[in-house]
This record gives structure tokens, sequence and C-alpha cells, in this order.
């Protein structure tokens, strides 16, 4: 937008708002498709614009400042307005009725009971996997073997977990 000219008068941002604040907002409603969006995109743009302060005297650039902003402004806008249609929130899961409760804590004893029954680098990998969450390099660390080691020793733990679960469950 370059400097002021010497000499010029202020810009008088009521007169040019006015003057082009409906040709604005006629610009904003076709981009944004809703005349409440179009609207704040066209105050949002004079605010910046009054923000600015004498930087912009001539009214041409300033109205190149404004349609700027406008078109800016509504990307922003569609932008928001995308994500926000996009979010799925989450569904409400009412609180566990009794039997449930029962069943699911009779599932956690067999498999802490089955995990019990492995050996101890093997309960070691698995716990740290998938109750710690480490990665296969950070597992190999803590314990002191390699990656490949943790690889092989948690598909066997888990071969063998599975193993010991349908046992159980054929077994009743």
């Amino acid at each position: 937008m370059g400097e002021p000219t010497r000499g010029a008068p202020p810009l008088d941002v009521a007169t040019l708002y006015a003057d082009h604040r409906v040709a604005l907002t006629r610009l904003a409603i076709l981009l944004v498709d809703d005349e409440a969006s179009a609207e704040d995109v066209v105050q949002d743009a004079f605010a910046a614009l009054v923000r600015r302060g004498a930087a912009l005297r001539d009214p041409g650039a300033a109205m190149a400042y404004l349609r700027t902003s406008v078109v800016n402004g509504a990307r922003s806008a569609l932008r928001r307005r995308r994500t926000s249609r996009a979010y799925a929130p989450p569904v409400e899961v009412g609180p566990a009725r009794p039997e449930e409760v029962a069943v699911l804590a009779e599932e956690h004893r067999e498999v802490l009971a089955a995990l019990a029954r492995l050996g101890q680098r093997q309960r070691e990998v698995l716990v740290l996997r998938y109750w710690s969450g480490l990665s296969e390099a950070e597992i190999a660390e803590a314990t002191g073997i390699s990656r490949g080691a943790v690889k092989s020793t948690a598909s066997r733990g888990l071969d063998a977990l599975e193993r010991a679960l349908v046992g159980q469950e054929a077994a009743r």
C-alpha cells in the first residue's frame, strides 16, 4: 500500500463505509453464501482498515485493501465452516449395566491370569507395548534386547496369550 501522500487529507473511513459497505457485503455474500457471515467479514475488513490508521490515505488503495481483506476473510470463514461441519462430536455412552461390568471384569481377570502364565520376557514386552504404549525401540532400550528380539517376543507372546484365552473359553 505505499506511503501516504504529503498533504493529502486523512482517509474518511465513515464515508468509505457508507459508500461501499453494501457492495462489499454483496461480494462477501457471493463468496460465503450467508448474509450474517458476509456482514461479519465486511465489518472485520473495515475494523482492520481502521487499525491501519494513517497508513492508507488514498481511497483507491483503501478499496483495494478492503476487497482483498473481504476475500481473505471469506476464505477464512469457509475454512472454519468446513472444519466445524466435519467435526463429529463423540457419542455419549451411558453407564454400563451391572452385568456388563461383571463380564468385563471377568474378561480382565482372565487376560491377567493368562498374562501371568507367560514367561517373564514375553510378559515384559507385551506389558510395555500394550499397557505402556512404548515403541519397539523404546522396549528394546528398556529391556536391553534388540528390536528384532522385541518383535519376535511380542509375536510369540501374543500367540501364547491367544491360545491360553481360547483354552479358557473352551473350558467353560
